[in-house]
């Protein structure tokens, strides 16, 4: 692997050394957040790209060294499905993670994607409002896992207007019509991710080389690029890249 003058920014030769350099930055932020607070907070992303990721943290050593006891996962975004529908980002990580680790059922904070999208945005507004600390309605995650999509999508933050809401709410529904999924989605908003600790985006292939570039080189355009809202205020970001999403 290669490091960029940014040490922020690491670039892999596939797919699999990526996804073994996540593992290392989830277990090493979770055995400090555990030191430091007693508890680890994670918001998941879904996609092909964090899938290898899943299936390394649910294997040794990281399945018998993560405390899943005191670890509760949160997700970025979610379509509005069922949880075992395949497009389920729940359920993907279930299949690949937590179904294969000792993990409480209560330590999975899913979005009901079942649910009509407004009732889903109030029960999951609620949810995190319960894992707050200080004055923000919302946890200040440890690890926050997010994407890069071709049109430089990240979470279900999408090219377009910026919803006003993005500026209040930790958590919206919006509508998207992207790769031919289903159109509704929940998503947390920037606010969220700009209080996390760590913001570790993961984004693989040729086809977000150019959505790679103008999110991080180009000039500020968050409505085209929505990738560019995301700032932590007092976090540190990581962007783990393949030679692929590297290439521009």
């Amino acid at each position: 692997m290669t490091m960029s003058p940014d040490s922020s920014t690491i670039v892999f030769k596939d797919i699999g050394s990526m996804s073994q350099e996540a593992a290392e930055l989830f277990a090493q932020n979770a055995e400090i957040a555990l030191k430091e607070r007693g508890r680890v907070l994670v918001a998941l992303s879904g996609g092909r790209t964090p899938e290898q990721l899943f299936q390394l943290l649910s294997k040794p050593p990281y399945a018998l060294s993560i405390p899943w006891e005191q670890t509760h996962f949160f997700w970025c975004d979610e379509r509005l499905v069922p949880p075992n529908h395949p497009e389920s980002n729940f359920g993907q990580a279930f299949r690949f993670l937590f179904s294969k680790v000792k993990i409480p059922g209560g330590n999975l904070h899913r979005i009901r994607g079942e649910i009509d999208p407004d009732q889903a945005v109030e029960a999951y507004r609620e949810i995190l409002k319960s894992f707050s600390d200080g004055q923000q309605k919302w946890p200040r995650f440890d690890l926050a896992f997010l994407g890069l999509g071709a049109d430089g999508h990240t979470a279900s933050l999408f090219p377009g207007t910026i919803n006003s809401e993005e500026k209040a709410s930790p958590v919206l529904a919006v509508t998207a019509d992207y790769q031919e999924r289903p159109a509704w989605r929940v998503t947390l908003t920037p606010l969220v991710f700009n209080s996390a600790r760590n913001v570790i985006f993961m984004v693989s292939g040729k086809d977000k080389a150019y959505a790679v570039n103008m999110t991080r080189n180009g000039p500020p355009e968050p409505v085209r690029w929505p990738a560019q809202r995301i700032k932590p205020v007092e976090g540190k970001i990581t962007w783990l890249l393949d030679d692929n999403a590297a290439s521009h």
